[in-house]
């Protein structure tokens, strides 16, 4: 049990740390914000989100550095998978789930992991974050190899559930990522690639779910759908891996088909048949001439690369 002097001396000493983040700065010009019209306020805010694309191009290279080895171990067979408490943790779980209908992935390839399981995700559990032992449990369960990726996302970069995540993946060889809002943190010190987006402090003192929440989502966007481009899972800037689950999707994999190809609706929905509804194998039976076996084929010894399997039925 802890004791009062334990928990006194625990608190200064995180005090301490907060102290010295960025994004836990107070900001004494912003001080009467409330006593601002609601358009002021909104011009201050739309001002400071408007900084943030500029702090994540400082990073630009360190980011595309890590999705070459991400996409790398993927195209072997491994899984990306994003671990993080609150708002960080949150915006994984936001990001994993949107690669499946998008990209076709399953959803054991691209995984978010937040600090409390999946009722963290909309109600806070208290302590899940404090804890890397905790994030070690959660990944076990993955028997992680080299061919895995772990992204600890922090915006304090301090988060222990972030570092305990990163700090366990690499223990056991897999690809480590660190993506925190702070220089010099010990998120990006315990993974292989760190990537630091400093956006400043807050609009709102230590809210980070604000600049820190956006820089954080701009590059786990950048992170699954990079990787996925360099997976074949797109021909140009179409969605030729999309899923067409519901009757929208079904309606942009039509669309998708006619961008790539120029073809009549009517040849449209004869390639679909052909090809049980796969855009990609759609595409290259219009474009390569072949049928929908030859397709499946020839996109199977292509690793699903669209580009790849066209120059081989053309070949």
């Amino acid at each position: 049990m802890t004791s009062t002097a334990d928990a006194s001396s625990n608190y200064h000493s995180l005090r301490a740390e907060l102290e010295t983040l960025t994004t836990e700065a107070f900001r004494p010009e912003l001080s009467q914000i409330d006593r601002l019209s609601t358009l002021e306020i909104a011009k201050i805010m739309n001002a400071e989100d408007a900084t943030v694309p500029t702090a994540v191009a400082t990073q630009l290279p360190r980011i595309a550095a890590a999705i070459d080895a991400v996409a790398e171990r993927m195209s072997r067979g491994g899984r990306l998978i994003y671990a993080g408490a609150g708002t960080a943790g949150r915006l994984g779980v936001l990001d994993a789930s949107e690669c499946p209908p998008t990209f076709n992935t399953d959803p054991s390839e691209v995984v978010g992991l937040i600090a409390g399981g999946p009722s963290a995700m909309v109600t806070s559990v208290e302590g899940a974050e404090d804890s890397k032992e905790l994030a070690a449990a959660d990944l076990k369960e993955f028997s992680l190899t080299p061919d895995d990726t772990v992204v600890g996302v922090s915006a304090s970069g301090r988060t222990p559930y972030a570092v305990g995540a990163v700090e366990h993946a690499r223990a056991r060889g897999a690809l480590t990522i660190g993506l925190s809002c702070n220089a010099h943190s010990a998120l990006a010190a315990a993974a292989e690639h760190g990537i630091e987006i400093v956006v400043g402090p807050e609009l709102l003192t230590g809210s980070t779910r604000l600049k820190a929440g956006t820089a954080q989502k701009l590059v786990l966007n950048m992170l699954s759908t990079i990787t996925m481009i360099r997976l074949g899972k797109t021909y140009g800037n179409l969605m030729v891996d999309v899923r067409a689950s519901n009757e929208k999707l079904r309606a942009r994999s039509r669309r998708i088909v006619a961008l790539a190809t120029g073809a009549s609706d009517e040849e449209i929905e004869q390639a679909l048949a052909a090809t049980d509804g796969e855009v990609k194998n759609a595409i290259l039976t219009i474009l390569g001439g072949v049928d929908g076996p030859t397709a499946a084929r020839l996109l199977e010894e292509s690793d699903g690369h669209l580009r790849a399997a066209l120059a081989a039925s053309t070949g």
